[in-house]
């Protein structure tokens, strides 16, 4: 089959691979129909590639037609339409029972010290092959596929496999009360959904991104937006949007790379420095050090009102970033974060999604749809930012 492989520092590479096989009782086989690229996948173009393989098949948002299952799963059968969540969890022991599947007990990373395994991730999470291919091994498919309609665009469902569900747990985890205000930092495909799920809550929700097509698309939802470049101090700006007061909710939607900022100077510094060592040494840098770009967390905690709650759904690696812990401790704020527990969510954002007036716009949120051929265009496209792209989703 073909699939894409990473090769190197903003090296991908469409290549022939030996077909997956089911090996497992659990496991199921998936032809994949449509599968995206995510926010997070940019990290393994630029920074994580000290703990990737050449030849590792990325990717961990897919959905497609199952075409074998082992025969220990019964809730899924050949032919079935399915969405792939990206976290592998097995449904069975007590962190999948808590509604914490990204910390699944059968599929922790032990030896890495890491939650639940990742497809498409990284040795960190398991080094298990992704989905941005034609067909993709799934284990624990008694419990993970999420069955869906075989009717519709794949972007109604596809995006359950990741962005939607961490987009509603980022807001969950805001605790904005009702009436309340949510900002979110980063209105890349995350940050518009969170975005949206804040105003279908009925909260006020202002956007902070530095580019203009995110912010359109962000207002058509009734998203208040700014551009954090037209002031020298964010956190003041939002401030004074909330008559003084802040945000009762920030999200930081943007993570690892954020724009901006003497802290994402220094942050970019060291992830190039990370990029220049051989593989085991940057892996110790980037478990000892500070490697993270902090301008959009930094600011997010500036914005927040005091008592409020500060929700990262925006993923970082560093193990020693420096943190504002004064004006934590200070203004007694909260912090959530953490992988999405995608199963935990579904029953909730299912009736979104099969919903035909599509309020949180799911067929609004694809800019590049590409063959997969094209998929390497598809990661440079996406990693600069280029030609107003926001999200791509490859078809096999």
């Amino acid at each position: 089959m073909k699939a894409l492989t990473w090769h190197g520092k903003r090296d991908v590479r469409v290549d022939e691979v030996p077909d997956p096989v089911v090996q497992e009782a659990t496991d199921a086989i998936v032809r994949i129909t449509s599968t995206a690229i995510c926010g997070s996948d940019l990290h393994l173009y630029e920074v994580l590639g000290p703990y990737l393989t050449t030849g590792d098949i990325l990717g961990h948002e897919p959905m497609g037609i199952v075409e074998e299952v082992g025969s220990a799963v019964t809730h899924i059968a050949p032919g079935d339409r399915v969405v792939v969540p990206f976290n592998i969890s097995c449904g069975r022991c007590t962190m999948c029972a808590e509604g914490l599947q990204s910390q699944c007990e059968t599929t922790q990373v032990r030896e890495k010290g890491t939650g639940a395994a990742l497809f498409g991730y990284t040795s960190l999470y398991g080094s298990v092959p992704g989905g941005q291919a034609e067909y993709l091994r799934v284990p624990q498919a008694h419990y993970g596929p999420i069955k869906v309609s075989p009717d519709g665009p794949d972007e109604r469902y596809l995006f359950l496999s990741d962005i939607l569900p961490t987009a509603w747990q980022a807001v969950q985890y805001a605790a904005v009360p009702e009436g309340g205000t949510l900002a979110v930092f980063g209105l890349g495909p995350v940050g518009q959904f969170a975005a949206r799920i804040g105003v279908r809550l009925g909260h006020r929700v202002i956007g902070v991104d530095p580019v203009p097509e995110r912010r359109a698309m962000a207002a058509r939802h009734g998203v208040e937006t700014i551009d954090p470049d037209r002031f020298d101090d964010v956190p003041a700006a939002l401030i004074d949007l909330t008559a003084g007061s802040g945000a009762h909710g920030v999200i930081d939607a943007v993570g690892m790379e954020a724009h901006g900022g003497a802290g994402a100077t220094a942050g970019k510094i060291a992830q190039t420095a990370a990029g220049l060592l051989p593989d085991r040494v940057a892996q110790k840098l980037i478990e000892t050090a500070g490697v993270d770009r902090l301008t959009a967390l930094h600011d997010a905690i500036g914005a927040v009102r005091r008592g409020g709650t500060v929700s990262i759904s925006g993923v970082y690696g560093g193990q020693a970033d420096p943190m504002p812990m004064m004006q934590l401790f200070d203004k007694q704020v909260q912090l959530r974060m953490g992988q999405c527990n995608v199963r935990r969510w579904i029953d909730d954002l299912l009736p979104f999604v099969e919903d035909p007036t599509d309020p949180l716009g799911v067929l609004d949120l694809t800019t590049h749809r590409l063959p997969m051929a094209e998929a390497p265009a598809g990661y440079k496209t996406f990693q600069e930012k280029a030609d107003d792209c926001i999200k791509v989703v490859l078809t096999p």
